[in-house]
């Protein structure tokens, strides 16, 4: 499983349209309409490298509205679960006794 965020410039008043358009799009797990320099993210969930970018450069290039993107894979996916885990390393239960002042 490849999963990658693309950030999306889209022109003027076709911010709905658009994020609509992509949501139809086999990959696309989803997409969120946010404010700054980029107008919407979209989440791709793909079986593969092909797939993935059959994704960005076939099928988002045929929607009409996408003025910019940029594509960011990622290497490890760190869950809310698995970062708790990782900060209690170590941390043992401290008896109310032993505890500092």
């Amino acid at each position: 499983m490849v999963t990658a965020v693309v950030l999306i410039n889209v022109e003027r008043a076709q911010v709905n349209e658009v994020a609509e358009a992509l949501l139809e799009l086999k990959g696309i797990s989803e997409v969120y309409s946010v404010g700054g320099r980029y107008d919407l993210v979209a989440v791709i969930r793909a079986s593969d490298n092909e797939q993935l970018a059959a994704l960005v450069t076939r099928e988002m290039l045929k929607l009409k509205g996408i003025s910019k993107t940029e594509t960011l894979i990622a290497f490890r996916a760190y869950s809310r679960h698995d970062l708790e885990s990782m900060f209690s390393v170590g941390m043992e239960e401290v008896p109310p006794s032993k505890k500092r002042a």
